[in-house]
């Protein structure tokens, strides 16, 4: 059978379309509606961006405790008095592997001003989030949170779906930024010289 070359022209320009909306998404960030690294999607570009919230109208930071990779209790509370980063990743997501230089690279800077970071691992198995960690050379702690409990806890600050996210947390504990999809270390640090400051 012979395919009209108009119809091949309209399938081109069809596939194009959805190989560009692909490209824009994996810059964006990781979702998945379902769970589970094997239905991996995408969070819309659009979607993506920093919010910063003034002062007076941030909200208490969600109660946040669990185990670290390495098998230790933790809890936000331990870091009160300081200005934390919650960073929320998986191994399988792509973008947060380009974001993890940002992350330890800000981090390193940071530490000597007052700031923590700390993980919350979704999705994934304690193997492959160690093997993640020591790939790209992460010092932070990071929880374990393989079945979503905890991030659901932020449902009402960032989406559950919306992988990589960040939060900024100041220091008497209250949400003050919140990043969608993955970040730099310009725009990072930007974000927290604004809390640090107290703006």
């Amino acid at each position: 059978m012979v395919v009209p070359e108009a119809v091949r022209s309209r399938r081109r320009a069809a596939a194009a379309l959805v190989c560009a909306f692909m490209g824009a998404a994996v810059l964006a960030g990781c979702s998945n509606s379902v769970g589970g690294a094997g239905d991996t999607g995408y969070v819309a570009a659009a979607k993506t961006g920093v919010t910063n919230i003034d002062p007076g109208q941030r909200e208490a930071a969600p109660t946040l405790s669990g185990t670290t990779l390495d098998g230790k209790k933790l809890a936000l509370a331990d870091y009160r008095g300081k200005v934390v980063v919650v960073n929320v990743w998986g191994s399988w997501c792509a973008p947060c592997r380009l974001e993890a230089p940002a992350l330890e690279e800000t981090y390193q800077k940071y530490q000597a001003k007052g700031v923590q970071f700390l993980g919350i691992n979704v999705r994934d198995t304690n193997a492959s989030a160690l093997a993640f960690v020591g790939a790209d050379g992460l010092t932070y702690p990071s929880l374990q949170d393989p079945d979503e409990t905890l991030l659901l806890a932020f449902k009402t600050v960032v989406p559950p779906t919306d992988i990589p996210s960040s939060i900024i947390v100041d220091r008497s504990g209250k949400v003050a930024t919140r990043i969608i999809g993955g970040t730099t270390e310009p725009q990072l640090a930007q974000a927290l010289d604004k809390v640090l400051s107290g703006s």
